[in-house]
């Protein structure tokens, strides 16, 4: 099968739509696939042993990960040299407005799969407003694919009530060698402060408004013997910092490969105050690294997190609710280790290999279709 990929985020950012394009390239090469991807420019030439087509753009304001790239000269020609069977935007923003009425002139037909609520992320950033039109405007492009596919059924039922058609789940997977338990390490916890007898709870992600980072600082003060590691970076971290003179927090800043599994194995616990992603990928990531979670009870979240089982659901944007939570779990050490093994169970049932199966699958259903 020939694959166009088409996206407004890619490597160097680090997130989760990166994150899935990256697994998935690697699995179209291990399964004799060929592809092609168009992403921002910055991006490397090539992965795993796919062409990368430079995308020119600027960042969108709110969320600089994401690059408004517009129409643009080329496009069209590349696709028809590159006579892909069928063509996969990739969280559409901008360029995805174009891309549908060109594959229709050439025949091809679209799949979309969508990843950030950017209607939802609107209301973080004072433009609250907007979010009815941002829906519209990416409803009006994922219409006019053949396929949407949602990572949760959070997801999917928010945009079946925004009018959005022809849903399918695509969940995502998660890599269980590279997040596993065995790499706690006693040097990471000390690089980090801790004390002796202190828990560790843990962050990961982007430090931004949208993912309710402003909830910690509350969440954690008078939590005994407990300090709070935030893995990440962001526009919020100047102000998170200063609402965290005097607590017990370390931030570390971004952290790739065995550093980053050494954080999520070493650290006690996972705090997920997000109530606007879409899946959740660092939960799956904390899990496979047997870590019990506390996490906002909305979005992709709820797809993850057993309450009692894995973890436990907080009322989302309620500090004082994800205080006790969290309160609750710092103290019950055998509570902790129970739901980290049936986190760790739960997890190695999402590889990356089989989410890719379903992947293909849904590719192959469009293409019956198409031939129909």
């Amino acid at each position: 099968m020939r694959i166009a990929l088409i996206c407004e985020t890619f490597l160097p950012d680090v997130n989760g739509v990166t994150t899935t394009l990256c697994r998935l390239l690697e699995h179209l090469r291990r399964e004799g696939h060929e592809a092609l991807l168009f992403a921002p420019q910055g991006a490397p030439e090539e992965y795993a042993g796919t062409p990368v087509v430079p995308l020119g753009g600027m960042p969108l304001p709110m969320y600089p990960e994401v690059k408004l790239t517009p129409p643009q000269p080329g496009l069209t020609a590349r696709l028809r040299a590159f006579k892909p069977d069928l063509v996969h935007l990739a969280g559409p923003a901008v360029m995805g407005a174009a891309v549908p009425f060109i594959a229709r002139s050439l025949r091809l037909p679209v799949v979309a799969s969508y990843h950030t609520d950017f209607g939802a992320y609107s209301r973080h950033y004072g433009l609250g407003f907007m979010q009815s039109a941002v829906n519209g405007w990416l409803r009006w492009i994922h219409n006019r694919c053949l396929l949407n596919l949602c990572p949760s059924t959070y997801t999917l039922s928010s945009l079946r009530s925004f009018g959005f058609r022809r849903l399918r789940i695509w969940g995502r997977g998660v890599d269980t060698e590279r997040f596993h338990p065995r790499n706690y390490s006693h040097a990471w916890r000390e690089s980090v402060g801790l004390r002796p007898g202190e828990r560790a709870l843990l962050y990961v992600g982007r430090l931004a408004a949208e993912k309710r980072v402003d909830l910690l600082p509350e969440a954690i003060r008078g939590l005994p013997n407990t300090r709070l590691v935030l893995v990440g970076d962001g526009p919020y971290r100047a102000e998170l910092q200063r609402r965290c003179q005097g607590l017990p927090v370390h931030f570390t800043g971004y952290l790739k490969g065995q550093d980053l599994a050494a954080a999520y194995a070493s650290s006690d616990a996972f705090v997920f105050p997000s109530d606007t992603d879409t899946f959740g990928q660092v939960v799956q990531e904390a899990m496979a690294s047997g870590l019990p979670v506390v996490g906002a009870r909305s979005g992709g979240t709820l797809d993850l997190v057993r309450e009692g089982r894995t973890g436990h659901l907080f009322a989302p944007g309620v500090a004082s609710d994800l205080r006790s939570r969290l309160h609750d779990l710092v103290r019950d050490d055998a509570g902790r280790a129970t739901l980290g093994r049936a986190g760790r169970a739960a997890a190695e049932g999402r590889s990356w290999p089989t989410v890719m199966s379903e992947l293909m699958g849904h590719y192959r259903h469009v293409q019956r279709r198409r031939a129909a």
